[in-house]
């Protein structure tokens, strides 16, 4: 067997904006490329400056081909956290900044089947169909994602639900001409404790039922979530437009320990747009929308009863390989959240603004900014100021180092 070593980076990865691999081995058959990178930023937010991880992460992608056009594959990827942990809540990676010291944390594991007539099929921990709707604005490196209902649960990686990085997920795709489509489902038989914490008011649970809140943290209910089932459907008008929408569903039980019973349906719905590409000079713009109910939590794990959320992005790459962008999100919650959570008010509302200098294709030096808009006006000052935490303003100058 031959083997290579190949010095340029191969194209970006599908939905997973620009990161590049490189091809460390190829015969007639098998091909192994590791990809990834490693960003380092300083950043002013909360009330402090420090030097955090910009979810680093390393990939290995294996592929084999096979008779009659079929071939198989698999991708492994990693969280690295190679700078230390910090306190700094910020991102859709703040499970792996602010909960974990590990220097190593699973973010994808797959394995598949795929066929240019008939369509792919993998199995495991995986982008969700509805990724693909969303993420035509998830483009900053520091703030994005936190309106489209991808990162669930409070900006974790969407694996509960299935919307971003899907837990025990089997998902089918397929491409004719222009028109492409996802379906999946998420096959598991999950249970969990909702605890209890003395910095949620007590007027409710996180679910909005009449039970009491404890003082001390502990268990107050038991909570069941099993399958979840999604879909997304994309068309390329043109070469410049592209059209998205998709949707995703499951269903969840709980008891609480007073005896009382929830059982609700966490949906979300919605479509997108998008014009131009990120990584090519001149403009880029895109757009997304989503209805949702039951689907993620508030900056206190407190459930969302319903929500509607837009993500919006521009941006404009000069030929001097100076990419400039700004973006607008907002997930507001609507009158049923309000009514559970004794009038509390969740709308999360900020812009970014940030300017990126693309020295090759595989080194970004970057700036980006973010003025925060969002109101969570509630009668408990306490809960007010504990859920605008995590939305406070912000500045990060970093590098992006790409495998």
């Amino acid at each position: 067997m031959k083997k290579t070593l190949v010095a340029s980076a191969l194209a970006a990865v599908i939905f997973v904006p620009s990161v590049s691999a490189i091809e460390v081995y190829k015969d007639d058959k098998n091909s192994v490329e590791i990809g990834g990178f490693i960003d380092a930023r300083i950043m002013n937010s909360q009330g402090a400056t420090e030097v955090v991880n910009g979810a680093s992460r390393i990939n290995f992608g294996f592929t084999r081909q096979m008779e009659d056009g079929w071939k198989s594959f698999a991708k492994l990827e990693w969280g690295v956290n190679p700078f230390g942990t910090s306190d700094i809540v910020y991102s859709n990676e703040n499970n792996l900044e602010s909960d974990s010291s590990e220097f190593l944390t699973n973010r994808l594991g797959y394995v598949g089947l795929a066929h240019d007539a008939y369509g792919s099929l993998t199995i495991g921990k995986q982008w969700g169909a509805w990724y693909d709707v969303v993420y035509n604005t998830n483009y900053g490196f520091v703030w994005d994602g936190n309106a489209s209902g991808t990162y669930t649960y409070n900006k974790a990686d969407g694996a509960v639900n299935g919307t971003g990085r899907g837990d025990n997920t089997v998902q089918y795709r397929n491409t004719f001409g222009d028109f492409s489509f996802a379906v999946q489902a998420q096959l598991k038989q999950d249970s969990f404790d909702l605890i209890g914490d003395n910095v949620v008011s007590p007027h409710g649970s996180v679910f909005g039922a009449t039970t009491v809140m404890p003082t001390t943290s502990t268990s107050i209910a038991t909570i069941e979530y099993n399958n979840t089932y999604g879909g997304s459907a994309t068309y390329n008008v043109n070469d410049k437009l592209t059209l998205t929408a998709g949707f995703n569903v499951g269903e969840f039980d709980g008891t609480y320990v007073g005896g009382a019973s929830i059982s609700e349906t966490d949906s979300i719905y919605g479509f997108g747009a998008m014009w131009g590409n990120w990584d090519s000079e001149g403009v880029y713009a895109a757009f997304n929308v989503n209805k949702q109910e039951f689907h993620d939590t508030d900056n206190l794990g407190r459930m969302i009863q319903e929500a509607v959320g837009l993500e919006s992005l521009v941006s404009y790459r000069f030929d001097n390989n100076i990419r400039t962008f700004v973006s607008y999100n907002i997930l507001e919650a609507g009158d049923d959240y309000a009514a559970a959570h004794n009038g509390d008010v969740f709308k999360r509302q900020f812009a970014v603004a940030g300017v990126h200098y693309i020295m090759d294709s595989n080194t970004v030096i970057y700036i980006e900014g973010r003025k925060d808009f969002s109101d969570f006006t509630s009668t408990d000052r306490a809960q007010e100021a504990a859920m605008a935490l995590s939305e406070d303003d912000g500045v990060a100058i970093g590098i992006r180092y790409y495998m």
